[in-house]
């Protein structure tokens, strides 16, 4: 039986336990459960699952192909996540907590007024709906061309757009009656199968390399591939002391002043629990980006040894697990991991776009509707938003032209630092002035616009922030809400 068969028997036996897991975690339906789900999660499950959530697709096909550019020059900014995540432990969850909050964006709103309120969620739709999207693209294309290889006749973009509605399709029904206490389960699951995938095809690798599981760490250290820290040009986007920074801000914003993320940590039983979820998933992840590192330096020595030629770095891991010659059970692995890993980067995000539009846009949260009419409602909300996010993987298929974890971050350097920008200002500044609130869009707006011309002014004068941009453009909101704070303040003041 072809490779491709027995795959995709496996993705759906796979299937079956996920709306089997959904099935079992569905609770009343209400908005409160669909969000935080009762607050019962346990705090090793969404440890666990977090991992998933976090690595997603972006890290199985994209980490492994950014070593031959970057080596192991992406653990700079894991060693920064860690600052970030202390961040969220020390100030954030505790923040959240005390107030109670279903939407974390409520917290603007509460310290600085509505137009705030709906303009943090708004920038997180977007930032969460096009990372979303990233990060399933690569996985889409993938298993476009190997779990559908009958239907070559339909051409690539239908391919592509059936293959779509299967995923998300499949994540709206295990997910739109339980929502968060599906996901924090069904993640689990995911990031299992993610990391049994990437395990096994250490060893695999390493066998065909002639090498033991003791000797693959030294053989790594010596191919020439795992060098950690950049630091001999500082106008270089890769200088280790901005990775460093960039990834503590990316960690404290991607992670702490992301609803998808934080509604994880909100639904554990208690600030202590979160706490504890949160130091055991940062511990775990530095492990897991080092082997995922690690089979990136070992699908380059596979590839030098076989002679394969070089092809998209994204690709990398799908061109030796499926035409490298290691067997059946790489392949089939590989494809059950890559759905697992397209499963676990959208259905926890969709949840989340869900609760922000219905909480923070539509008032569902406060709402006395009936349970019956509030469930129809939110389950078109899920649908749409699943849709959105199926437009966008389509759009971003037509213009890409560069690695997906390169653009993520990218990306998210101009639509999260808003985010970072007004947390910011909020949690610092005692008072603001009632008349402050409608100039925060315009801010928000203005701030990532300005962080662009300048990046754009420092590259032509040999200086890149990379993936530090983010940070400046959180300074910059931040400046700007204060400056017009300041404006206000003296106008208003007696002659």
């Amino acid at each position: 039986m072809q490779v491709e068969w027995w795959a995709g028997l496996a993705v759906i036996a796979y299937l079956g336990v996920l709306f089997a897991v959904g099935n079992r975690t569905a609770r009343s339906g209400s908005m409160q459960d669909f969000s935080l789900g009762g607050r019962r999660s346990p705090w090793w499950a969404v440890a666990f699952g977090m991992i998933g959530t976090s690595l997603s697709g972006v890290t199985f096909l994209s980490v492994p192909g950014w070593v031959g550019d970057q080596q192991f020059g992406y653990m700079q900014m894991v060693i920064g996540y860690l600052f970030g995540y202390a961040a969220i432990m020390g100030i954030l969850l505790p923040l959240y907590y005390r107030l109670q909050l279903t939407s974390i964006y409520r917290f603007l709103g509460d310290r600085i007024g509505q137009r705030s309120y709906r303009t943090g969620a708004g920038f997180f739709l977007l930032s969460r709906s096009i990372g979303a999207a990233f990060r399933l693209y690569l996985v889409v294309l993938v298993l476009n061309e190997t779990l559908l290889p009958a239907t070559s006749e339909l051409g690539g973009w239908l391919r592509l757009t059936l293959l779509i509605v299967l995923v998300l399709g499949a994540i709206w029904a295990y997910t739109q009656k339980g929502g968060i206490s599906t996901v924090v389960w069904t993640d689990t699951l995911q990031t299992a199968c993610m990391l049994i995938a990437a395990g096994t095809a250490v060893w695999l690798i390493g066998q065909s390399l002639g090498l033991s599981l003791t000797e693959i760490p030294h053989a790594i250290a010596d191919s020439g591939h795992a060098r950690w820290w950049f630091l001999d040009d500082w106008g270089a986007g890769n200088h280790g002391a901005k990775q460093l920074i960039a990834g503590a801000f990316i960690a404290l914003c991607m992670t702490g002043l992301d609803q998808d993320m934080m509604q994880k940590n909100l639904s554990c039983r208690s600030l202590g629990a979160a706490r504890l979820n949160m130091g055991s998933f940062a511990f775990v992840l530095v492990f897991v980006n080092l082997l995922f590192l690690g089979l990136g330096a070992l699908l380059l020595m596979h590839m030098e040894a076989t002679g394969m030629e070089a092809g998209r770095p994204d690709l990398l891991f799908a061109r030796v697990a499926l035409e490298g010659n290691l067997g059946v059970t790489l392949p089939v692995l590989f494809l059950l991991g890559l759905f697992a890993a397209a499963l676990s980067s959208a259905d926890s995000a969709i949840t989340a776009l869900t609760t922000s539009v219905c909480v923070d846009f539509l008032g569902m949260e406060t709402e006395t509707e009936s349970a019956p009419a509030e469930g129809r409602r939110r389950k078109r909300v899920h649908l749409m938003v699943s849709a959105t996010v199926g437009l966008i993987i389509l759009l971003f298929h037509a213009v890409n032209d560069t690695s997906v974890i390169a653009a993520l971050f990218k990306i998210a350097g101009y639509t999260y630092g808003p985010l970072l920008g007004l947390f910011a200002f909020a949690l610092l500044r005692k008072s603001t002035p009632p008349n402050l609130d409608p100039w925060i869009p315009l801010v928000a707006v203005l701030a990532p616009c300005c962080g662009w011309a300048l990046e754009q002014w420092a590259s032509a004068a040999g200086f890149s922030f990379g993936f530090a941009i983010l940070p400046v453009n959180g300074f910059l909101t931040w400046a700007g809400a204060s400056l017009v704070a300041v404006c206000i303040k003296k106008a208003e003041a007696p002659a």
